[in-house]
């Protein structure tokens, strides 16, 4: 039996490659929305971040969503929470 091919996407803040479940898509849309795409459908020019904590503090600190998507801190301080709540909501034993 072939074994399933499992799609590999590459983190921008650790430059390693992970499986795409195991990680949260950010997400540029036409109109210049930044937003975390949970799904990882929604339409627009995306990156994949990590699920770990730590690292999307370190992100923060270190502005790497900001040199990626040319964009100033304000506007990512909401994207950066939304990451963060989307990595302890998925910690949630159901």
């Amino acid at each position: 039996m072939k074994k399933k091919k499992i799609p590999m996407r590459k983190c921008i803040i650790t430059n390693e490659m992970q499986p795409k479940k195991d990680m949260i898509r950010v997400v540029k849309n036409k109109e210049g929305e930044i937003f975390a795409d949970a799904t990882g459908k929604k339409q627009g020019r995306g990156a994949y971040v990590s699920k770990d904590v730590g690292m999307i503090e370190k992100a923060q600190q270190d502005k790497v969503l900001e040199k990626f998507f040319k964009t100033d801190a304000e506007t990512l301080d909401p994207v950066y929470k939304e990451i963060i709540r989307l990595i302890y909501r998925e910690d949630i034993p159901k």
